[in-house]
């Protein structure tokens, strides 16, 4: 990236108005920033997901900002997250991570693809080993696959969402009550997480519910396929009663849309079916079909709940933009605190920093509200929070005080289940620089 592209992508980082760093009172150009490289697919057909983890980041790094920032060795500083387009390749996102390291910055953000955030631990390890001072961490926000944080664990990567194993168990336990479903589908990405999911779902439903019947497992190019109608008279055809998917992105509001298309009075199992623009896609159809597993939605309800989605709301106006993670804002907390109790930078004492942390789920602005308590597990890196199952029904109808991106349609809460629910035994090896 050359330095004039560089400087203007930095450029909405450093405004006061943009990130919030009047707090600083003109003292942000005389502190070095704590710079967060954002290594994501913000162009091409997974853009909009992209652009919704910038803005969540972006929004947390602000708030962060507008308390203050945050202390090193008696100094506060501000976070500075900047924007590098990936175009969705592995290849791109690889040459990005090497420009990000040649300017030495220790913390890069990425997760959408586990198969690119493989292709980017790889190398930071061999770069960790290689360069020991002037390494950096890998913060992971969605990308899935449990080999991340199991068989290809590193001291380098945290996960800050639940993995694809994780997310599927409280999934198929509300698919294991659903007494009416006989037949299920699978369809999903050709990559290693899509393959993932396929693979346990069909262990977790033998195991769960053994009377109900595979009628389709099926594999689709990621982010190829412009016509999904083929897969979805399929799906008819086969007279599945529910599919199970883990799309997300254009591949998933194509397919829901495909499906209603054909007609398909079939539930739709989803990790991601709760935005960017499947339930618009569904419509009245999906009312009472569509179920999402998240670590949290904008109607779980409670004081805290209603603040940080109506702050979300007034920072981000347009229905267009309305996606929240707060996984994504405990990333940014979690990585303040470690920051500061480590007194450092420096990625290996943050990561010595982070490694057991609790988190109590006070968010910044948040008035002393508890929203979201998670801990980072030494073990394996892999954050341990609660989950929530939701299903697609009317704004207004009880439990969905909250629409969709202005869709008219919500996500009201059908199943909760606690960081000890489900968690699962790590398979990781973890290996510690001496």
């Amino acid at each position: 990236m050359d330095q004039n592209r560089r400087a203007w992508l930095a450029l909405p980082c450093l405004l006061p108005c943009a990130l919030g760093l009047s707090a600083f009172k003109g003292r942000a150009a005389a502190v070095a920033p704590i710079r967060i490289a954002l290594i994501e697919a913000l162009s091409g057909a997974f853009a909009n997901a992209g652009e919704a983890v910038f803005r969540n980041l972006l929004w947390a790094t602000e708030r962060v900002n507008q308390r203050g920032g945050v202390r090193v060795a008696g100094v506060l500083r501000p976070l500075q997250l900047l924007r590098h387009d990936s175009k969705g390749t592995a290849e791109e996102a690889l040459a990005l991570l090497r420009g990000a390291l040649d300017e030495r910055i220790s913390f890069i953000a990425q997760g959408n693809s586990s198969a690119t955030a493989a292709v980017l631990l790889d190398a930071l390890d061999k770069h960790n080993a290689r360069e020991p001072q002037r390494r950096a961490l890998l913060l992971n926000y969605s990308a899935v696959d449990p080999a991340l944080t199991n068989e290809r664990c590193s001291y380098w990567h945290f996960r800050f969402d639940a993995h694809a194993d994780m997310r599927l168990a409280a999934l198929t336990d509300v698919l294991r009550d659903d007494r009416r479903v006989r037949r299920v589908y699978l369809i999903g990405q050709d990559y290693s997480f899509g393959q993932q999911v396929a693979r346990s779902a069909r262990g977790l439903i033998a195991a769960k519910r053994p009377d109900i019947e595979i009628v389709g497992d099926e594999l689709h190019p990621v982010g190829r396929v412009k016509d999904f109608l083929p897969y979805a008279a399929k799906i008819k055809a086969s007279g599945a009663q529910a599919v199970l998917t883990g799309n997300w992105g254009n591949d998933l509001t194509l397919l829901v849309k495909a499906l209603r298309d054909v007609g398909s009075e079939a539930r739709l199992y989803t990790f991601y079916g709760n935005a960017l623009g499947a339930p618009a896609a569904m419509g009245e159809a999906g009312v009472g079909r569509v179920l999402a597993v998240a670590e949290w939605h904008p109607n779980v309800g409670g004081p805290a709940s209603e603040a940080y989605y109506g702050a979300y709301r007034r920072r981000f106006p347009d229905p267009r933009e309305d996606y929240v993670h707060v996984r994504m804002a405990v990333l940014v907390e979690m990585l303040a605190a470690a920051i500061e109790r480590a007194g450092s930078t420096e990625a290996a004492a943050v990561a010595q920093a982070l490694e057991g942390a609790r988190f109590d789920g006070r968010m910044a602005g948040m008035a002393g509200l508890t929203l979201h308590p998670a801990t980072m597990r030494a073990a394996d890196h892999q954050l341990q929070q609660p989950l929530v199952v939701s299903v697609m029904d009317k704004a207004g109808a009880p439990g969905v005080p909250h629409d969709v991106e202005g869709s008219g349609y919500g996500f009201r809460t059908v199943r909760s289940d606690d960081a000890a629910a489900l968690a699962q035994t790590p398979r990781c090896l973890m290996v510690r620089p001496e």
